[in-house]
């Protein structure tokens, strides 16, 4: 049978995020969630076995956000990295994103890996065989550099092989750590690494940073339509959710050969790529980053693209788009990246 396409259930995208009742039968295709203010009492909870327990269930503000908003009090900026399609290059961005920032030794930044199922920023910082360290004050994140650190499940898992096949509240549970337990300390920039989509780490972490306050989010594409058509998915997200937009990125902008400098596009643009959807829906268009293989070649070697290779084309694109970023979140683009004028996008 073909799919229904009855009006869709309201997700709650304010719901608190609490232990999940332990249901007795799966979620309906348009379940509204069993921790939101509509379990139990939605159209689509009638005639479903959990509906009772879901009506039952104890509602009402999750009592460890304020212990969270008091843990990032002292982190200046937190960025949202986000991508509606897998395969963009978003963690890949991140880490280049955090090495830039940290250029700047006045700026202390961290990294959250909420990707839990497929968590490959400590591989790209070549941190992926530390562990976390437990101290009175909490989690100790794992530090890259003096002051740039990153915090992800992956420095859990018994074996770097090990698949993590979790359920939603889980996961939760796990993001709810990360901003909790772990002793972030003074920062000046937390970049957020999301999976791709919009699901249940993406709801997690916006129900937890709101009270904290979240600078926005940055939203990371490639130029083909396949790709864009995710991206307008996730800035849907990001204004029913609240989020502020800061900008959208074109990565694998055109090709860079490294011998001869000269550009290819490798993917054509085919409705005018990130550039025009900016346009469209009136979103600062923070840069384009063209391909370099030598990006690639950094992650696999948990290398700096950022500090190897300067004076790559791929690099100064990326030294324009952290300007950019800055000058959204309100601060001085020569202070955060210090060595060049910005460059009206």
């Amino acid at each position: 049978m073909a799919p229904s396409l009855e009006e869709p259930t309201q997700v709650d995208l304010d719901a608190p995020l609490k232990a999940a009742p332990k249901l007795v039968a799966p979620e309906p295709e348009h379940c509204p969630g069993p921790e939101s203010k509509l379990a139990g009492e939605g159209d689509a909870c009638a005639g479903c076995p959990n509906q009772q327990i879901c009506a039952s269930a104890p509602k009402g503000p999750d009592p460890d956000i304020p212990l969270i908003t008091a843990r990032l009090s002292s982190i200046s900026h937190k960025i949202l990295v986000l991508s509606g399609k897998g395969g963009v290059g978003k963690s890949t961005f991140t880490t280049m994103l955090a090495h830039a920032f940290a250029s700047n030794a006045e700026n202390t930044v961290g990294i959250m890996d909420t990707d839990i199922c497929g968590p490959s920023i400590p591989k790209m910082m070549g941190v992926e065989s530390d562990k976390i360290h437990i101290s009175n004050a909490g989690w100790d994140p794992v530090w890259v550099a003096d002051n740039l650190c990153v915090m992800s499940v992956q420095f859990m898992l018994p074996n770097r092989d090990d698949a993590v096949i979790w359920r939603g509240p889980k996961k939760n549970g796990l993001i709810k750590q990360f901003l909790k337990d772990v002793e972030w300390g003074e920062m000046d920039y937390l970049l957020v690494d999301t999976p791709p989509g919009t699901s249940d780490e993406h709801l997690s972490v916006n129900s937890f940073l709101k009270e904290s306050g979240v600078d926005g989010a940055v939203l990371v594409t490639t130029p083909q339509e396949v790709s864009l058509l995710d991206v307008r998915k996730e800035i849907d997200f990001c204004h029913k959710a609240g989020i502020k937009v800061l900008g959208i990125i074109e990565n694998m902008s055109g090709f860079v050969c490294p011998s001869c400098t000269h550009k290819s596009q490798i993917f054509k643009a085919t409705t005018g790529g990130a550039r025009r959807l900016a346009k469209q829906t009136g979103i600062p268009f923070l840069g384009a980053v063209p391909l370099d293989p030598r990006v690639g070649l950094a992650c696999d070697y948990g290398e700096s693209f950022f500090d190897n290779f300067p004076d790559s084309p791929a690099c100064q694109a990326l030294r324009q788009v952290v300007r950019n970023v800055a000058k959204q979140i309100g601060s001085d683009p020569e202070e955060v990246l210090p060595d060049g004028p910005i460059v009206s996008a």
